[in-house]
């Protein structure tokens, strides 16, 4: 096996005490943010997303607490389309069921902003922040109040007139949700990083980022699939109901909206983008196994992370989208996305 000799740092890259602690706060911001994909995943799935029909940033920290309170969100409900077109009748008792799970997803969203301003203001004032790392923690602070802002934003476009949210929508904050957790990620390894790195070959690293791009690509079409239920059709794979492409796709005008809009076609970008993304990663399988025993061991966790992915995600196309297996094929987005910033960070340059 070829090993590519490692570069030494400088001892101003090698982490502290005080960087080993940001980064383990900054992990754990990264562990809530992944909790927070997957119960938006199960919210969305079992449709308990449209059940509270305003936005109280600031007040609406507490649940109902009486009877008036409950009948308050109840009749907001009432007006909207998802009650009238999808839920008419529904109990108030049925309509509980459904509020605590958005309820749940937006309280956990403030605990998040919590864990992070507390502790920055702590570390802040102890002066254990570098200043290489304070625009970086700005940028997360702001991605994560404006990630408020736009659940609140894509809820909205499900109270006018559908009942379901625009898939635009949905898309723009799925992928907010990723950029946060992977920029923390990579926040965190910077500050844990060893003395020493691998110095890779050029493709492998410049194809270590294409497909951490794919894997954000790949998300985004798959929040278009959920946003227009696409996938509780075509439930058969290799083909789509017997055909590769099938003929009812590709029918909107002008072109470029069957990419974002069409259900057939939108299903079918979703299944290439995924393969092609498994492919890609595999070849970087291959790659690494002439590289260094680290390389061909970070890159299996990649196969393996990329392998459980695609397996959960015919698994829940096959089975017309059943909540848990939704829910875990977006944790698995998540999980792959960890493998590939994990896998893309050990080749970074430390000097």
């Amino acid at each position: 096996m070829k090993v590519i000799p490692v570069s030494k740092t400088s001892s101003s890259s090698i982490s502290g005490p005080n960087d080993r602690v940001v980064a383990i706060w900054l992990l754990v911001i990264c562990a809530m943010v992944f909790a927070m994909v997957v119960l938006g995943g199960f919210t969305r799935l079992t449709e308990s997303g449209l059940s509270m029909t305003d936005w109280r940033p600031v007040t609406g920290w507490l649940p109902p607490l009486s009877d008036a309170q409950w009948m308050t969100h109840f009749d907001g409900y009432r007006l909207s389309p998802e009650y009238n077109k999808v839920n008419a009748g529904m109990t108030l008792a049925e309509f509980k069921g459904i509020f605590w799970l958005e309820y749940l997803h937006r309280l956990w969203g403030r605990l998040i902003g919590v864990a992070f301003a507390l502790p920055f203001v702590v570390f802040l004032y102890k002066r254990w922040i570098a200043p290489r790392m304070l625009g970086r923690l700005a940028l997360l602070f702001a991605l994560g109040g404006l990630q408020g802002g736009i659940g609140w934003w894509m809820v909205k476009s499900g109270l006018i007139d559908q009942p379901d949210v625009s898939q635009y929508r949905l898309a723009v904050h799925l992928l907010t949700a990723f950029l946060i957790y992977a920029l923390g990620l990579w926040f965190a390894l910077d500050l844990l990083r060893p003395s020493v790195a691998e110095e890779t070959p050029v493709k492998l690293r410049r194809l270590a980022s294409l497909v951490l791009g794919m894997v954000f690509v790949t998300a985004f079409s798959g929040a278009l699939v959920a946003g227009l239920n696409a996938g509780l059709v075509y439930n058969t794979f290799p083909l789509m109901m017997g055909d590769v492409f099938p003929p009812e796709g590709f029918g909107l005008s002008p072109w470029y909206l069957n990419f974002f809009e069409d259900i057939p076609t939108v299903q079918f970008d979703h299944r290439v983008l995924a393969i092609s993304t498994f492919c890609m990663i595999f070849i970087i399988w291959v790659m690494a196994q002439g590289v260094s025993e680290t390389q061909a061991r970070r890159s299996t966790v990649l196969l393996g992370a990329a392998v459980l992915q695609v397996s959960l995600g015919i698994a829940t196309l096959m089975m017309s989208v059943p909540v848990l297996l939704g829910a875990m094929h977006q944790a698995g987005a998540v999980l792959l996305l960890t493998a590939a910033i994990w896998y893309r960070h050990g080749m970074k340059r430390n000097h």
